[in-house]
C-alpha cells in the first residue's frame, strides 16, 4: 500500500502530539525516516515504469506494430486506439538527398524522459494504455522510426493525447538524429 504525502504528514503530526515527552530531534528523525520510506516506495514504482524498453534497434517493423495492436484486443474497457507513426523522409537538404537517419540517445535519460511524458499524459487525459517506441541506430528513408500508441475508453481523448505526446517527444526527448546523405556525408537533424 502506498501512502500519500498528506497521509504521512497527518500521521506524523499525530505522532508528534502523542509523544509529548520526546525531544524535537527524535520526532524530526521519525519524520525523516517515514518520508524516506515513502520516497523509496515511490521511486521503486517509478523505476518499475522506467524499466520499460522504449528503444528498438533499427526500424520499427509493421509486425511489431500489428502485434502491439493485437495484444490490446482483449482489453474490453478500451473504446478507442490511435497511433502515430514517424517515418524517415527522403528530404533534400542543400541539394543532397537524405537516405537514412542514424538515431542515438543517452538511453537512461531518454527512458526517464519518456516515463515522465507517460505520467504527464496519464495525468492530463483519461487514458487506459500508452506506449512509446523509438528507433536507435540506422533507419532508412521510408522506414518507421517512432511509434506512439494510445488507448482510452473514448475516442476524443486519444486524438488529444497523441498530439500532445508527439509534440512533447520532439521537444523533450534526448534522442538525436544524424541525417545521412547519398554521398555518406551527414548533418545533425533539427526537430521542427
Amino acid at each position: 500500500m502506498i501512502f500519500s504525502a498528506k497521509f504521512i504528514a497527518a500521521y506524523t503530526f499525530i505522532v508528534i502530539f502523542k509523544l509529548e515527552t520526546c525531544k524535537i530531534e527524535y520526532l524530526y528523525s521519525i519524520c525523516l525516516v517515514q518520508y524516506t520510506l515513502f520516497r523509496q516506495r515511490l521511486n521503486s514504482k517509478t523505476m518499475e515504469k522506467a524499466k520499460r524498453k522504449s528503444f528498438i534497434e533499427g526500424a520499427i517493423s509493421s509486425t511489431f506494430i500489428g502485434d502491439s495492436i493485437f495484444k490490446h484486443q482483449k482489453k474490453t474497457n478500451i473504446g478507442a486506439h490511435t497511433i502515430f507513426l514517424g517515418q524517415v523522409r527522403a528530404d533534400q537538404i542543400e541539394g543532397k538527398l537524405v537516405v537514412a537517419i542514424e538515431y542515438s540517445a543517452y538511453e537512461e535519460m531518454a527512458e526517464e524522459a519518456f516515463t515522465a511524458l507517460r505520467e504527464s499524459a496519464f495525468e492530463k487525459f483519461d487514458l487506459t494504455c500508452l506506449h512509446i517506441y523509438h528507433s536507435l541506430g540506422r533507419v532508412e528513408a521510408g522506414e518507421i522510426c517512432l511509434f506512439v500508441f494510445v488507448s482510452a475508453p473514448r475516442r476524443k481523448v486519444v486524438f488529444q493525447a497523441i498530439e500532445y505526446l508527439v509534440e512533447e517527444i520532439k521537444i523533450k526527448s534526448p534522442v538525436f538524429g544524424k541525417e545521412i546523405f547519398e554521398d555518406t556525408s551527414f548533418t545533425w537533424k533539427k526537430n521542427t
